[in-house]
């Protein structure tokens, strides 16, 4: 079907430049709003008609007369017809339908990419501060970020994933005091524990092992602890490496993997943030007032102006991240994607007004964002609001304790980033079709232990015209659908796209199974064709699945 639309939209282009040379009219097709209309859909006539001053209805008949003329109009359509005040609906033939399935078989892990387009797309998603384990939002923006990678990887992106993070900060000094205090002995409830320590008993762990005199190694650092409780910047550095590594592990055992880590410390000793300052300052978009430096986002959209350099000469947070931005256009990065909470969201209009303000070439509306809310875990029917490790919320890593790294993921790509969600914890255990992850696994499973008993059948050899059973038709009608859904989700930064998609696939498919034999002892020819539609689906589902970082079990 992918290739008989591709032909026919070109068939379209032609007759439209015939009938109606010099409009603007594009060849498209919609699908019908039932299926009972046919099975693509063309509006031009109406749209045509008004500035051809021309009947819609007498339009649409010439338009299909000279469809008809068409080789790819005679090869792949079965009947034309006018509704309504001037739609065109097609019929495709059968062979139109069933040629999905060598083409899926024959392109296998490739079915839906794009060829590489030469551009380059950086998305930056995590970005916890090492301060703690990585929390059930992170985990959020973790299966958000890395399926978008992915996403845009199919659509022949160039695609760097980057941690960035905070590795100074009152946060950091938070962190080095608790566990100096952990060190000297104290815990949460003596009399003498600073009052903004972190409580979780991670900090007794960093403690111990500093004393201990380990050698820490992150992803991106390592360092050596000296044991001596009094050096409060050897303890910081110390503990910093110690929660890298933590968050290391939360995201190995997640399944995501970073090209890049980016330190904030790095834009002050490096000159970026003064240097974007004073272009800003240079550019006329900034004001002194009350002893603050103020810019100018109100020329941008903002609902009034910000603060970049507040009275006592200390920088708000946001014009480091107008330096990073900077940084991410100068490396080469056209298009950028954030995920970040939706706590993010007052910053988005103060970071494009500074990137417009430093007149470097930038486009309006960059970055782009992806903003998630924050997730509730419920488990035994009743919410999780803490963990013990952590001291104050659920961890990512006792949500795949408590499940599996399967479950995580496609539970937290399953709805769109900025509705809220519960994470159900006893739903994500269970083994039947109310748990999503499990129903697609499961038609994986099952079409894999359907082929394993026919392992040496030629499926390319199949007669793929013997396939048209009416489950049949609409689950070739499903596989079809794959490669525009991919396009539809990176343009829209929508992962939670391929999670419905996948989950529609697998109703096809269990109603396929429901409905047909495949396994006949009496016809050989059926059984050929049936088994490659099977393969066929299986390959879909691994192709998506593999794209939410899920796995796609043979046996369950």
């Amino acid at each position: 079907m992918i290739q008989a639309k591709q032909e026919l939209l070109a068939a379209l282009a032609e007759a439209l430049a015939e009938l109606a040379p010099g409009t603007a009219v594009p060849a498209a097709f919609e699908s019908p709003k039932q299926a009972a209309h046919g099975d693509l859909a063309c509006t031009a006539a109406m749209q045509l008609a008004k500035p051809l001053k021309k009947n819609p209805r007498e339009f649409a008949q010439a338009l299909i007369a000279a469809l008809q003329q068409r080789a790819a109009v005679q090869q792949w359509v079965d009947a034309m017809e006018i509704a309504g005040p001037g739609f065109i609906n097609l019929r495709l033939k059968a062979a139109a339908k069933q040629a999905i399935v060598p083409q899926v078989l024959r392109e296998a892990e490739d079915f839906g990419r794009k060829s590489a387009n030469g551009q380059k797309l950086m998305v930056e998603f995590v970005s916890a501060n090492p301060t703690g384990p990585l929390h059930v939002g992170h985990a959020r923006q973790g299966a958000l970020g890395d399926s978008i990678c992915h996403l845009f990887e199919t659509q022949g992106w160039k695609v760097q994933r980057e941690f960035y993070y905070n590795d100074a900060g009152v946060q950091i000094a938070t962190l080095a005091m608790s566990t100096q205090a952990r060190i000297k002995g104290l815990k949460p409830g003596d009399a003498e524990w600073p009052e903004n320590a972190y409580n979780g008993d991670y900090i007794a762990d960093v403690a111990a092992d500093y004393l201990a005199k380990k050698t820490i190694k992150a992803d991106d650092r390592e360092f050596t602890a000296s044991g001596d409780p009094d050096d409060l910047d050897n303890i910081r550095q110390f503990a910093v490496a110690y929660l890298r590594h933590e968050q290391d592990l939360d995201l190995q055992a997640f399944g995501v993997k970073f090209d890049h880590y980016f330190l904030e410390s790095s834009l002050y000793t490096d000159g970026k943030v003064e240097a974007t300052v004073q272009k800003l300052i240079a550019a006329g978009k900034t004001y002194e007032h009350e002893g603050a430096l103020w810019l100018k986002t109100t020329d941008d959209g903002d609902d009034k102006d910000r603060v970049m350099r507040k009275s006592d000469g200390t920088y708000t947070y946001f014009v480091p991240d107008v330096a990073y931005h900077v940084s991410k256009w100068e490396r080469g990065f056209t298009k950028v994607i954030n995920c970040q909470g939706t706590d993010h969201y007052g910053t988005i209009a103060r970071v494009r007004a500074g990137l417009q303000g430093m007149g470097v070439g930038i486009p309006k509306g960059y970055p782009d964002y992806v903003l998630n809310t924050m997730v509730r875990v419920v488990r035994d029917g009743a919410e999780v609001k803490i963990s013990k490790r952590a001291g104050s919320y659920v961890t990512l890593r006792d949500l795949i304790e408590w499940t599996s790294r399967d479950a995580v993921r496609f539970f937290l790509i399953s709805r769109k980033a900025d509705t809220e969600f519960t994470f159900d914890v006893d739903l994500a255990l269970k083994q039947n079709d109310e748990n999503p992850v499990f129903y697609v696994q499961y038609a994986h499973a099952r079409i894999c232990s359907v082929l394993a008993q026919r392992a040496d059948e030629d499926l390319a050899q199949a007669d793929f015209a013997l396939l048209g059973a009416p489950t049949e038709v609409a689950l070739m009608q499903k596989l079809a659908e794959y490669p525009e859904m991919l396009e539809r989700a990176a343009n829209d930064l929508a992962p939670h796209d391929v999670a419905f998609y996948l989950r529609d696939v697998s109703a096809s498919f269990h109603s396929y199974y429901a409905a047909e034999r495949f396994l006949l002892d009496d016809n050989a020819a059926l059984t050929r064709a049936r088994l490659a539609l099977l393969a066929a689906t299986r390959q879909v589902l691994r192709n998506g699945l593999t794209l939410l970082g899920v796995s796609h079990p043979d046996k369950m």
